[in-house]
C-alpha cells in the first residue's frame, strides 16, 4: 500500500498534467480563432479593392477615358496573388443578377459555391459587360495559379465566346487580356497548336473593328504559336501581311520585337534582328519586373551582334540579374574575340545544352566562320606574307586549300586587304587604309542620327493630352453675348464723348 503523502503527490501531478493539456488546447483554439479572423480580413481587404477597381470601370464606361480601364488592368497581376474561392463566391454573388446563365457558369469552377457559404445581398443593378470580363479574368486566373489545367481551359473558352459578342472600346484592354490567358491556358495544356484557326479568326474580327490592342495580343500569341513549333516561314508570312498596330502598349511592342529578332536571325538578316532586339530590351520593363525577357532577349542579342561583327557591350553582363545567365556567353563572347578555333569548340561543347534550352544552339554553330574571319584578321594585321600552310596551321584548318578559300571569302568580303599568289601559296597582307577616308565614319553617323530620329518619333506618339483641355480657354456663347454687349456700351460712350468735345 502507498502512503498517503505518495497519493496526494500523484494526484496533484494528474490535475496539473490535465490543467497544462486544458491550457494547450485553449491557446490552440486562440491561435485558430485569430488565424480565421486574419484570414477573414484579408479577403475582406481583397474584396474591397477588387470592387475599388469594379468602380473604376464604371467610371471608364462613363467618361470614355482610357486611363481608368488602364489602373484596372494593371491591377490584375497584384489582386492574382491574394484570390482565392471564398472572395470569388462572394463577388459571384455581388455583382451577378440571381438567375442567370453568367452566373452558373461562373459558379460551376468553384467547389465552395455548392456548400452554399459567402451568401450576400444579390445584385441590385445591370450588370456591365466589362465588370463581367473583369470577373471572369479573376477566375481564370486563380484557376491557371491553382494548376487546373481542365478547368482553366474550359473557363478560357467560355470567356473567349463572351467577349466575342460584344463590340465595345471601353472593354478592349479586358478582351486583349482575355485574349492571352486563353493562349496561355491551351499552351500550359499542350494545346496551342489546336486554336490558331480561332486566334487567325478572332485577329480578322478586332482588325475589321479597329481593336488595336487585341489585333497586338492576338499577333504576338500566334508569333509564339509558330515559333514553338518552329515554324518559320509561316511566322514569317504573318508579319509581312498583318500590319502591327502603331498604338499598341509597351509590353506588347516588346514581344513584338523579340520575335520579330528572332525570325530575321533565323533568316540570316542579322542587322535587322539587332535593330528588333534593341527596341524590345529599351520598350521592357526595368527592374525586376521582368528579368526573365529581359534574359532571354539580351542572350539572343549577344549572339546576333556576334554575328554581324559587332562586339557587346561589357556592362550587359556586369548587370544585377544577368551575370550568371549571360556566364556562358560572355565566354563564348571571349572566344570568338580571340579567333581561336579550339577554344570556341570548347566552349560549344561545355555549354551546348543551355544553348540549346536557349533557342540560340544553331546561331552560336553560325559563329564559326565569325572565329575563323578574326583569325585570318589577326594574321593578315601580323604578317605582311605568309604561307597558306602557315595559315591553316595557325587557324586549325585542315588543308592549306581550305585555308586558301578561308582567306578569299574574308577578301571578297572586306574583312582584310590582301591579296592571294595560287602558284607561291602565299598570302600577302597591304598597307592598312586610313579608316577616316572611307565612309564607314558617314555611316556610323547616319546609324546614330536615324536612331535618335526614331526615338523622338515613338516619344512625340507617347506623349497624352489631358481630354477636352483645349476647350478650357475658349469662351461659351453667354460669355460671348456679354463680352460683345460690354464692347457695345464701351464704343457708344466713346462717341458721346466725342461729341461731347465738339
Amino acid at each position: 500500500m502507498g502512503t498517503p503523502n505518495g497519493e496526494l503527490k500523484k494526484t496533484q501531478q494528474q490535475q496539473q498534467a490535465a490543467s497544462a493539456a486544458k491550457t494547450a488546447a485553449t491557446n490552440e483554439d486562440v491561435e485558430m480563432g485569430d488565424d480565421e479572423a486574419a484570414r477573414a480580413d484579408a479577403d475582406t481587404l481583397t474584396l474591397e479593392d477588387i470592387k475599388e477597381q469594379v468602380r473604376h470601370i464604371e467610371k471608364a464606361v462613363q467618361t470614355k477615358e482610357t486611363r481608368f480601364m488602364t489602373r484596372t488592368v494593371r491591377s490584375l497581376v497584384p489582386l492574382r496573388r491574394r484570390l482565392n474561392e471564398a472572395v470569388l463566391l462572394r463577388l459571384a454573388q455581388a455583382y451577378f443578377p440571381g438567375v442567370s446563365p453568367s452566373k452558373d457558369a461562373f459558379l460551376a469552377f468553384l467547389s465552395a459555391a455548392s456548400s452554399g457559404s459567402g451568401q450576400s445581398a444579390q445584385a441590385s443593378r445591370r450588370l456591365l459587360p466589362e465588370t463581367e470580363v473583369f470577373l471572369h479574368l479573376l477566375l481564370l486566373l486563380h484557376l491557371l495559379d491553382s494548376n487546373r489545367q481542365a478547368e482553366a481551359v474550359s473557363c478560357s473558352q467560355l470567356l473567349w465566346q463572351r467577349t466575342g459578342q460584344f463590340n465595345r472600346r471601353t472593354l478592349d484592354m479586358l478582351t486583349a487580356r482575355a485574349y492571352f490567358y486563353y493562349a496561355r491556358s491551351h499552351e500550359l495544356a499542350g494545346q496551342l497548336s489546336t486554336v490558331r484557326p480561332q486566334m487567325l479568326q478572332r485577329l480578322r474580327t478586332c482588325t475589321l473593328r479597329q481593336d488595336w490592342h487585341g489585333c497586338a495580343t492576338l499577333t504576338n500569341c500566334l508569333l509564339r504559336s509558330y515559333l514553338m513549333d518552329r515554324l518559320l516561314d509561316q511566322a514569317a508570312r504573318l508579319v509581312d501581311k498583318c500590319a502591327f498596330p502603331e498604338l499598341a502598349p509597351n509590353h506588347e511592342l516588346a514581344r513584338y520585337h523579340f520575335y520579330l529578332g528572332r525570325i530575321r536571325a533565323a533568316q540570316l538578316q542579322y542587322s535587322r534582328a539587332a535593330q528588333h532586339l534593341q527596341q524590345a530590351l529599351r520598350k521592357a520593363a526595368s527592374g525586376q519586373r521582368a528579368l526573365g525577357f529581359r534574359q532571354i532577349c539580351t542572350k539572343l542579342q549577344v549572339v546576333v551582334q556576334l554575328l554581324i561583327g559587332e562586339t557587346p557591350d561589357r556592362q550587359a553582363f556586369r548587370e544585377q540579374g544577368l551575370r550568371r545567365p549571360l556566364a556562358p556567353y560572355l565566354r563564348l563572347t571571349q572566344a570568338v574575340r580571340s579567333g581561336r578555333l579550339a577554344e570556341f569548340n570548347t566552349v560549344l561543347r561545355d555549354n551546348a545544352a543551355r544553348f540549346k534550352a536557349d533557342n540560340t544552339w544553331l546561331l552560336c554553330v553560325r559563329l564559326r566562320h565569325n572565329v575563323i574571319k578574326v583569325g585570318v584578321r589577326q594574321v593578315a594585321l601580323s604578317y605582311s606574307r605568309i604561307s597558306l600552310a602557315a595559315v591553316a596551321s595557325k587557324l586549325q584548318l585542315d588543308s592549306a586549300e581550305e585555308a586558301e578559300y578561308v582567306a578569299a571569302k574574308a577578301i571578297r568580303d572586306g574583312v582584310i586587304e590582301a591579296t592571294i599568289d595560287h602558284k607561291a601559296g602565299t598570302l600577302s597582307s597591304r598597307e592598312t587604309a586610313d579608316l577616316y577616308g572611307t565612309a564607314e565614319p558617314a555611316d556610323q553617323f547616319q546609324q546614330r542620327i536615324n536612331f535618335c530620329l526614331q526615338v523622338r518619333e515613338q516619344s512625340v506618339r507617347a506623349m497624352r493630352y489631358p481630354p477636352k483641355k483645349y476647350t478650357e480657354d475658349l469662351e461659351s456663347a453667354e460669355e460671348r453675348r456679354e463680352r460683345e454687349a460690354a464692347e457695345l456700351e464701351t464704343a457708344k460712350e466713346m462717341s458721346e464723348d466725342d461729341y461731347d468735345d465738339f
